[in-house]
This record gives C-alpha cells, structure tokens and sequence, in this order.
C-alpha cells in the first residue's frame, strides 16, 4: 500500500517504508529485528558502511530506522532537487535491496546492543519497563524488549540476520508513505521502485491473538538502590481501531493526559506533593496495548501514591468526567491538534499508522470532529468497559523503603 501527500511549500522529500518486521517477530532471538536494522546500512554490494554515511552526506540526505513491538520504519529525508534527491533514493534503495550484513559489522552492531543492554541494568526507567510490559504480556511476543536480552542477543548468528531479512522484508506487507515536494508520478515511480528492491514472498502469518482470560491484580517490588521509586500501574488496553477509541483518548485526557488540568496531577502532586509528574496513556496496538499510570515519587512515598492513584482511577472509572471537565479537554485537544501535523514529518508518522493499521483514510480530516462527538455517557461506558480494576498490574522500582 502506498499513502503520498504532495507539499511543496519546503523543497524535501519524506518517505517512510512500514514494514510487519517489528520485534513481535523475534522469536526465540528477541532483539534480532533491532539488530537486522542496525546493519542494513553497513555494506551493500561494492559500498560499505563508510561509503553508504558518505552518499547520504553528500546530498544532504538523513537515513534512519527504527523498530517497535508491532513493526519497523525505514525513513529518508532529502532535498527535493532532481539530481539530489535521485542520488538518495538510488542509495536508499541498494540499502534495502542489497544488504550484505558484514561480518565484522555484525559484531560490531551485536557489541554495541549488548553494552546498550548492560547499561539499561543500571535504569529504573528500562528496568520497569521491561518488567511491567514482562508481566502484562506473558506468554506473548509483545513481552520481550525490542532490544532483547544479553541471552538472546548473544545467541543471534550472521545466518539469522539474512534469515529474517529474507523472511520479513517483503514487498507483499510493506507500507510506502511519501510526504512532500514530489509528483503524484514521481512518487509512483518511486513507489514501483522501492517494491521492487523488497523481497518477492509470501507473509508468514502468526497467531498474535493475546489470551482471553483477564490477568489478576499484582504488585510487584523490584529493589533498585534509589532513593526515587519509579511506578507503572496498567493493563492491558485497546487495539488500532477500537470503536472506543475516541472515547478511551478524550476520557484519559482528563484522567492524565492532560497535563496540569487532569485529575491525576490534581490529586497525587498538587493536593499531596507525591510526584513532579505523573500521568496516564493508551497505547493501542495490533493487539490490545497496555493502559498506564506512570509516576516517580520518593521511596517512603511509593505506596500512598499508588493507594491515590488506584482511588483515583477507581473514582474516575465510576462516575466520569465533569461536563467542565470534558468540554474544557475537548478544546485543548481540538486547538492543539493543527500542531500534531504541522510538518511533514508528522504527517508522514500519521499515514505509515494509517497504512499498516488499516485505518480509514479520512482518519486525520475527521479526528477533530470524532473528539467533539463524545459524551460524558460514552467515556463513562468505555472506561467500564475496558478498564477492570481487579486485572491492574503495579510495578514498583525502588529500594526496600519503597517496598514497606
């Protein structure tokens, strides 16, 4: 599928390839995705990793790629000039056809995730991270790091990056969004071109499909020699497309996604000075991706912020937001939302979700009008309906202070 929307007011080309290469895809080998990307660019053909930096800097081209649970991005940004932009492509496009995976690069690259890995040990932020989406996802492919572990990293082998090259890299799955100074024919030819440098195969499909039964409420304790406890409350939450979306996104704006005006601010930091910041999120996903409550406090605070925290939710699950508060997050999200798509970047990051998701293609020109259509009865409905307060999963990241 390919998604382009021509701007010609910056002489710069956009494009992103989507690709059903995300971590979810590791297997046994978690991290091998994020490696499989990090040497795309080490050697193609007669050009190696020196040569590849130098044809992109030279015509002032950025080239990066980047991996999620779901799926990976390719990305490139250049001049809109014929010669310029030509030039760019052509490397861009050895980069995804030709990949030689050298072997010193590859050492290099699995080194470097490994030292990337070690360091993460020694971070609160990534130790819960991996431990709350750990405990959400057991049994499940979204559980693993993108990164993977110092285990599976270790066992990943040259042959297993051509492997999954081969395996995943596909014309069939991938997503082009293009985005700026370009033709709608220059954009097709560019589109042709880049399906015709993925590989020829057919996807392999996946059961992906999380568990039906509901997880029961846990709290887990991780010491960590710090005075600052990191907290993550959630559960699992909604997929790409929900039909409560809308609701779910308007409703968790006023909960904790509306900065100083949400009532999680109100409640843990302005009344009882229990955090400098906390907040709350969905993160639809393929599958349903997890809902969070996200906080940072002092060790001998850890549990009074997450008893308000838990009440909180609990209160707001129940009764809703206010008429004042509703109306007063609708604006906010409505007048800010010019500034989510004010650059081509930004678009191009909306229409690569479109496009793997399947989302409709008016999805950006009716966001505003989706937002003002909800209810107080409808965020009420969709908060009983998705969010269970006896499957909350609590991780606590702190010394023992913190676990008392």
């Amino acid at each position: 599928r390919v998604y382009f929307a021509p701007s010609h007011e910056l002489a710069i080309v956009d494009v992103a390839i989507t690709l059903d290469a995300g971590s979810e895809r590791d297997g046994a080998l978690a991290g091998l995705s994020t490696l499989t990307h990090g040497l795309l660019d080490k050697g193609v053909a007669a050009m190696d990793a020196d040569a590849i930096a130098a044809s992109f800097e030279d015509v002032g081209a950025q080239y990066s790629t980047s991996v999620s649970l779901d799926r990976s991005m390719i990305t490139l940004r250049s001049l809109s000039d014929e010669v310029l932009f030509q030039s760019a492509a052509k490397t861009l496009l050895k980069v995804i056809a030709q990949p030689s995976f050298p072997q010193g690069d590859f050492e290099r690259e699995k080194n470097r995730l490994l030292i990337g890995i070690k360091n993460g040990e020694q971070s609160p932020a990534v130790i819960i991270n991996q431990a709350f989406y750990a405990a959400l996802y057991a049994g499940h492919p979204y559980a693993q790091p993108e990164q993977g572990s110092a285990e599976s990293v270790q066992a990943i082998q040259r042959a297993d990056i051509k492997k999954f090259y081969q395996q995943y890299f596909l014309a069939q799955t991938a997503v082009v969004a293009i985005v700026g100074d370009l033709s709608r024919e220059q954009a097709e030819q560019l589109a042709v071109k880049i399906s015709q440098a993925l590989n020829d195969g057919d996807p392999i499909e996946k059961d992906r499909a999380l568990s039906d039964s509901k997880i029961k409420s846990k709290q887990t304790h991780i010491i960590f020699p710090s005075q600052q406890a990191h907290v993550r409350i959630g559960q699992l939450g909604v997929a790409r497309g929900d039909p409560d979306y809308f609701s779910l996104y308007v409703g968790n704006h006023v909960l904790g996604g509306g900065g100083f005006t949400s009532r999680l601010v109100e409640e843990v930091r302005s009344k009882r000075g229990l955090s400098y910041s906390v907040y709350s999120y969905f993160m639809p996903l393929q599958q349903p991706g997890p809902f969070v409550i996200g906080l940072q406090t002092r060790a001998d605070q850890a549990q009074q912020a997450v008893q308000v925290s838990h009440d909180v939710l609990a209160k707001y699950q129940a009764e809703g937001p206010s008429a004042e508060e509703l109306e007063l997050s609708k604006r906010n999200i409505i007048s800010g939302f010019p500034l989510r798509i004010d650059s081509n970047r930004d678009v191009l990051g909306y229409l690569s979700m479109i496009g793997y998701y399947q989302l409709p293609l008016s999805y950006l020109a009716d966001f505003s009008a989706k937002i003002e259509a909800v209810s107080i009865e409808d965020i009420r409905q969709a908060f009983q309906k998705r969010v269970h307060l006896d499957s909350l999963v609590t991780i606590v990241v702190g010394n023992e202070e913190a676990a008392e």
